[in-house]
Parts: structure tokens; C-alpha cells; sequence
């Protein structure tokens, strides 16, 4: 059976060249055809033998997805991409532009296990993993399909990274490798709902990329309503969790915090919050609900911007996030979900 090249980190894929009697500058070729080059076809790759490209063809295959469906907002350049994987799954990115970058979201998952109550790619069920390999063709078929070269990564497309431990962090050393997409650790953020040891691993193994903790709600009693997995990781072990992961790296971490119209907007939500980060260097991502689901409703901007001079207050640096893809489905779940049904 073939492999998916993709799915090989520098060493590995050095170490069966060696298996396969090619010599370890015959892999440096292959990932400059494809990282660099974007050709895609051992065939055309004219700096290797008729009887390597054939051994080559024989062994691997480029498992960069296939392209379903892309929307472009016509406000910023925002694009979601629906791609369609090997076994006929199909996973969702988004490109984001800002002056003088791209910022790539990608998926760790087909579906979501997770199920939160307004996001769309959990209302429609987890089917796997990913492996490595399909986490970093997402950034390959964005550079191709946009002609851009992404800069930024975030893990915060479909799924929820750290359930897929093992995979995502293979895929950050392939995409930090000066061989494969050169792209630097300090530029890759993992956003998380929250599995605490994990978050606690990842200070430990010295991952070195950025963290970003989806909380949302500063309660239990709230927090249980729209994340189902806080009845297992509660509010204070997730607390713990960030406090232990700054102590060990040193870093600023995100909070993301979904503003939900009379659900978690008020006044008394701002204070708990920030009594919960309290000695924690962190900075407050506040985004207004995208609707998916039809209970929740966008506060005002009067109201986004109480909760944010309540945090400022207490010495919390926040912002509003600026919301882009406005126009398209770009919320993460909603292409996919469309395209399904």
C-alpha cells in the first residue's frame, strides 16, 4: 500500500529513503519539489531518475486534499475552503489575510467529539482523527488555491487539537522543520476547549508554539450549558492547568471568550472572569456568537464594550475581535455542514 508522503517528518522519511536504497539528499530533493516547488507529481520532479521516480511512484503518493468547495468574502479576502480528504471525509480551513500576512485555521479532526452548543462542526458529530500528513496539506492547498504563502497557523479549525495529541504535534514539527514549511513556532497558536494534563504535557515537552483557552464562561453552572465536556474538566482545573503552563513556559496565553447575548455578557460574568485569571499574564479574545445556533444572539456593542472596560479594569488587556468572512460561511462548521446535508 502506498503512503502519503505528507505524513513523514525530515528524519522518517530519511530513514525509509534508506530502506528504499536512496541516499538522504534524494529526500532533500523530494521535499524541495513539494514544500518549495509545489509540484505535486513525482513525474515532473526532472532532477531525479526515470528509476527513482518510479520507485517513488510505487511507494508514496501526495495526499494533498482535494478541493469541494471554496467561498471568498468580497469584504476581505477571507476564504473557507471544504476539502475532501483520501476516504471521501471532507474538513474545513480558512485563510485569513491581514497587512503583510496570511493566517492559515486548520483542522485536527473529521467532525468534533466536543459538541459545544454553538459551534456547527460539533452539531455534526466526529468521525476521526487526522494524521499528520492531512493536517499540513490544508496549509499546502491554501498556498495553491490563493497563491499566498502562509506565515501564521492556527489549530483552531474543526476539532479539538489536543484529543488528537500525537498527531498535532507531529504536524507542528513539520511545519516548523526548515525542510518542510519553515514556518516559526512563536507563529503557530493551538486554541483549546480545555483537556488539562494535555495543556500540562504540552508545557512540559517544550512545544514552544502559543496557546490560546477557549473558555467562555467563568462558571460552571454556564459553562456546562455550552461546553458538555466542562462536566469533566471543570472551570478551576482548567484555571490550574494555565497557571502550571505558564509557570513552566513563561508565555502570555489567550483567552477566548464567546460573548452570548443575556447568557454570559453581564456585568457579574466580566468580574467572575477576571477574578479567575487573576495573577495570570493572559489577554482576553472577546467575539461576539456566530449564528449557528438560533437561541444565541450577538450583544450589543454597547454591551461587548462594558464586559471590556470591566476586564481593562482589573488589569486584563482584551480586545473585540474584528470579525472577517462576514459575507461567506465562515464560521467553522457551517460549510461543512451545508455541504452534508
Amino acid at each position: 500500500m502506498r503512503k502519503n508522503l505528507l505524513n513523514f517528518e525530515y528524519d522518517e522519511l530519511i530513514e525509509f529513503f534508506k530502506k528504499l536504497g536512496l541516499e538522504k539528499f534524494r529526500a532533500d530533493q523530494v521535499l524541495d519539489w513539494v514544500y518549495k516547488k509545489r509540484v505535486f507529481n513525482f513525474e515532473d520532479m526532472t532532477n531525479l531518475s526515470k528509476e527513482h521516480r518510479k520507485i517513488l511512484n510505487e511507494k508514496f503518493y501526495i495526499g494533498i486534499p482535494k478541493l469541494l468547495d471554496m467561498q471568498i468574502s468580497k469584504i476581505d479576502r477571507t476564504t473557507k475552503f471544504l476539502w475532501e480528504l483520501q476516504d471521501g471525509n471532507t474538513i474545513e480551513s480558512v485563510a485569513l489575510f491581514h497587512s503583510g500576512r496570511v493566517t492559515a485555521c486548520i483542522s485536527t479532526q473529521v467532525g468534533c467529539p466536543v459538541k459545544c452548543s454553538f459551534c456547527a462542526t460539533g452539531q455534526s458529530g466526529f468521525v476521526r482523527n487526522l494524521k499528520s500528513g492531512e493536517i499540513v496539506g490544508q496549509i499546502l492547498g491554501i498556498e495553491i488555491n490563493r497563491k499566498v504563502k502562509v506565515g501564521n497557523v492556527v489549530y483552531m479549525g474543526m476539532g479539538e487539537p489536543l484529543l488528537n495529541f500525537d498527531e498535532t504535534l507531529k504536524s507542528i514539527r513539520m511545519l516548523n522543520h526548515k525542510k518542510i514549511l519553515n514556518i516559526s513556532k512563536r507563529r503557530i497558536t493551538i486554541s483549546t476547549v480545555g483537556i488539562p494534563e494535555k495543556i500540562i504535557e504540552l508545557a512540559e515537552k517544550d512545544v514552544g508554539v502559543r496557546l490560546a483557552l477557549s473558555l467562555h464562561a467563568a462558571t460552571n453552572s454556564k459553562r456546562d450549558e455550552i461546553i458538555p465536556l466542562n462536566r469533566k474538566y471543570s472551570v478551576d482545573e482548567l484555571i490550574y492547568a494555565i497557571r502550571k503552563y505558564q509557570e513552566i513556559t513563561g508565555d502570555r496565553i489567550t483567552i477566548e471568550y464567546i460573548l452570548i447575548r443575556e447568557f454570559n455578557d453581564y456585568p457579574e460574568d466580566a468580574e467572575r472572569l477576571a477574578e479567575s485569571l487573576k495573577g495570570i499574564n493572559v489577554f482576553v479574545n472577546l467575539i461576539p456568537v456566530n449564528p449557528v445556533n438560533p437561541n444565541f444572539y450577538r450583544p450589543s456593542r454597547w454591551a461587548m464594550e462594558r464586559f471590556k472596560q470591566i476586564l481593562e479594569r482589573h488589569g486584563i488587556e482584551s480586545e473585540i475581535r474584528v470579525e472577517k468572512g462576514t459575507d461567506i460561511d465562515a464560521a467553522c462548521g457551517q460549510l461543512r455542514r451545508r455541504n452534508l446535508k
